[in-house]
């Protein structure tokens, strides 16, 4: 089967299989909370972080006490989400930049990078949730689900989302890939996968299995 072939299966049976899918980050609505809780989600879970930002709000109520706060306070709060001495930093210089910035987010990948602990993906996930604009999520599920159904030969992050890109229709860019990312959560595990339970099975090239 084609590649192009493979996504248009894929583009017709996600929708019906994940109707609810969504970011799963908890933020209120408040998209300076998103920003912080998507820097805190690198390398660990979206369940993690969730645990963890309630009691980072409540302690430093608001982005001017994040920034505000003693460095170790930080550290403590994060130290469950691993990596804790850097998302500390960088949480803490993003929330310097909000204030700098009037708490205003830009609306282009190229501008929100330039904010402290901010990459790509933590940018797609602000332009998708926040500006509702299409977005290529490149997360730990949709690498691995990618690279297993030969969406791409690539294994970093920029060139898995160029080549999505390339595959998909805009409209569908954001909607695919929480779909995917439901997926790889409940049926295509890093770690044995649920294949004979698999919808795709039939067309799945299994890459890397």
């Amino acid at each position: 089967m084609r590649r192009t072939e493979r996504v248009t299966i894929l583009l017709e049976m996600l929708p019906a299989m994940y109707p609810n899918a969504r970011c799963l980050l908890d933020y209120d609505g408040k998209p300076e909370k998103l920003l912080i809780a998507t820097i805190l989600s690198a390398r660990t879970t979206d369940a993690a972080v969730n645990r963890v930002t309630p009691h980072l709000w409540e302690k430093v109520r608001n982005i001017q006490g994040l920034s505000q706060s003693s460095r170790e306070l930080i550290k403590e709060i994060v130290h469950p989400l691993g990596f804790f001495r850097s998302k500390a930093r960088s949480i803490q210089e993003a929330a310097a930049w909000l204030i700098e910035h009037n708490g205003v987010l830009p609306e282009t990948i190229e501008e929100l990078i330039t904010i402290p602990g901010v990459g790509r993906k933590t940018a797609n996930v602000i332009i998708g949730e926040v500006f509702n604009k299409p977005a290529i999520i490149v997360d730990t599920h949709v690498s691995r689900l990618s690279l297993r159904l030969d969406l791409t030969r690539n294994t970093q992050p920029n060139k898995i989302e160029a080549d999505l890109k390339k595959l998909l229709p805009k409209d569908r860019w954001t909607s695919f890939c929480h779909q995917i990312g439901f997926h790889g959560r409940q049926v295509c595990l890093s770690r044995n996968p649920k294949c004979s339970n698999c919808e795709f099975d039939e067309f799945c090239p299994k890459k890397g299995l």
